[in-house]
C-alpha cells in the first residue's frame, strides 16, 4: 500500500475544528441577540445538517472519481465563503421580518452553504482509510478525532478572549473565516493526490466498478452514487443505521446543553468556552494515548459498547445543576465518546474497499446529517417542553445503542483485512 504522511490531513482536521469551535460556543448567544429563541437555534443548527445531507454523498462519490484532494479543496473553499456570508449577517443592521431578522437570514444562508460543501469530514475519513493499513485504522482514526478535539480545546477559549474585545462577536467569526482560508492552502500545498483511490473514468461512466467477493460468492455489481447500491454491500445497512442512532442521541445533547448552560445555569460565553475546552482536552487524552493502549487490549466492538454505557451515565449527570456533577459528566463524555466513536469509524472503514470508501463515508455522513436534522429540531422542541429532562432521553438513546452494537462483535471477528 502506498504510504502517504498522515500529518497534513491531521493539520486540516485541527484547523477545521479550531475555526468551527471559535463560533459554536456563542452561537446560541448570537441567535438570542438577533431575536431568536431555542427553537430558532435548533433550526439554525439543523440547517447545516440538512444541506450536508444533500452534499456529503455527492462529494464523497466525487472523491472516488476525481480524487480526495480536489474535493477537499472544494469543500474547504465553500466553508470559507460560508463564513464570509455569516460575517455579513453580523454586520448588517438589525431589521425584523415576519419570521426572522435580516441578519439571521444571512446567517442561515451561510450555514446552508457550509453544509452543502461540508463533505470534508467524510472525504477526510475516506482519505485516512486509503492511506492506512488495516491494522492501523483504529489508531489513525483515533488520531483524527484527537486532532479535531485539540482544535476544540483552543477554539472556545480563543472565542472567549476575542469575544471580550470591542469587536464582540464579529472578531471570532473573522478568525474562523481566516482559519478556513489557511486550511485551503494546507490542502493545496501539503496533501498530494493518492492515485490508488481514483477509479478509472471508463468504469465510472459505466457506473459499474465494484465487485465484492465473500465466501466464494460474488455480490452483484453496484452502481455508484445510488444509496440502493451502497446498501447491497455487506453490513453497510447495519452500520448506517447505527451511525444514524449515534448522531441522533448526540445532537439532543448538542442542541440542549448550550441552551441549558446559557438559560438555566446562566453561564457566560467564557464559561461555556472553558467547559467545552475541558471536555475536548479530556477527549484528546482519551483518543490519543489512552485509545492507542486500549486498542491493543480490546476489540473495537467492546470499546463501542463500553463507551455507549459510559455516555449513558454522563448524560444522566448533566441534568443536575451542580458544577462538580456537570464536569464529572463532561469527563465521562470524553471517555465514552473517545473510545466509542473512533472505534466505530474504524470498523465502518473496513466495509467495502478503497474504490468505494468515499461513497460509503458520504452516505454515512448523510445518515449522520439526517439524524442531526431530526435530533437538533426535535431536541429543541423537547428541551422547550421538558428542559434538562432532555438529557435523560439522551441517556436512554445511548443505552439502546449499547445493546444495538452487540452484533458488531460477530462482524468484527469475521472481518478480514
Amino acid at each position: 500500500m502506498q504510504k502517504t504522511p498522515l500529518f497534513p490531513i491531521l493539520l486540516v482536521t485541527f484547523i477545521d475544528a479550531l475555526g468551527f469551535s471559535l463560533v459554536i460556543p456563542f452561537m446560541v448567544v448570537i441567535v438570542f441577540k438577533l431575536g431568536g429563541h431555542e427553537v430558532v437555534y435548533g433550526l439554525l443548527s439543523a440547517t447545516y445538517s440538512f444541506f450536508q445531507l444533500i452534499g456529503s454523498p455527492i462529494l464523497g462519490a466525487w472523491s472516488d472519481k476525481f480524487g480526495r484532494k480536489k474535493i477537499l479543496l472544494i469543500s474547504e473553499g465553500g466553508t470559507f465563503v460560508a463564513w464570509i456570508i455569516f460575517l455579513i449577517g453580523l454586520l448588517l443592521p438589525y431589521q425584523q421580518t415576519s419570521l426572522f431578522s435580516i441578519p439571521l437570514l444571512f446567517i442561515f444562508l451561510g450555514r446552508a452553504l457550509d453544509g452543502i460543501t461540508g463533505g470534508n469530514v467524510s472525504v477526510a475519513n475516506a482519505y485516512v482509510a486509503d492511506i492506512s493499513a488495516h491494522e492501523d485504522r483504529k489508531k489513525n482514526f483515533g488520531k483524527m478525532a484527537a486532532a479535531s478535539n485539540l482544535g476544540v480545546i483552543f477554539g472556545p477559549l480563543l472565542a472567549g478572549i476575542l469575544g471580550a474585545t470591542a469587536m464582540g462577536n464579529t472578531l471570532p467569526v473573522i478568525a474562523t473565516a481566516l482559519t478556513s482560508l489557511v486550511a485551503v492552502f494546507v490542502i493545496h500545498f501539503r496533501i498530494h493526490p493518492d492515485k490508488q483511490t481514483v477509479i478509472p473514468t471508463m468504469e465510472l461512466n459505466r457506473f459499474s466498478s465494484v465487485l465484492k467477493q465473500t465466501d466464494k460468492k460474488v455480490i452483484p455489481t453496484v452502481e455508484l452514487y445510488r444509496l440502493s447500491s451502497v446498501l447491497k454491500l455487506p453490513n453497510v445497512p447495519y452500520f448506517l443505521t447505527l451511525y444514524f442512532l449515534i448522531f441522533l442521541g448526540f445532537n439532543f445533547f448538542y442542541v440542549g446543553f448550550p441552551v441549558y448552560a446559557a438559560g438555566e445555569l446562566h453561564w457566560s460565553v467564557l464559561q461555556l468556552g472553558i467547559f467545552f475546552a475541558f471536555l475536548s482536552g479530556m477527549m484528546v487524552l482519551v483518543e490519543g494515548p489512552v485509545l492507542t493502549f486500549l486498542a491493543k487490549k480490546f476489540s473495537g466492538a467492546s470499546l463501542i459498547i463500553t463507551g455507549s454505557f459510559i455516555l449513558c451515565i454522563c448524560f444522566i449527570l448533566l441534568q443536575f445543576n451542580n458544577i462538580v456533577l456537570i464536569y464529572t459528566g463532561a469527563l465521562l463524555f470524553a471517555i465514552g465518546n473517545g473510545i466509542m466513536w473512533p472505534s466505530f469509524v474504524a470498523l465502518l472503514s473496513n466495509t467495502g474497499d478503497e474504490h468505494v470508501q468515499g461513497m460509503i463515508q458520504g452516505f454515512a455522513g448523510s445518515a449522520g446529517s439526517l439524524a442531526s436534522i431530526i435530533g437538533l429540531v426535535s431536541g429543541a422542541f423537547l428541551y422547550h417542553i421538558v428542559g434538562s429532562g432532555l438529557f435523560v432521553i439522551t441517556a436512554t438513546f445511548m443505552l439502546l445503542i449499547a445493546f444495538a452494537a452487540i452484533p458488531l462483535i460477530k462482524i468484527e471477528k469475521s472481518a478480514t483485512p
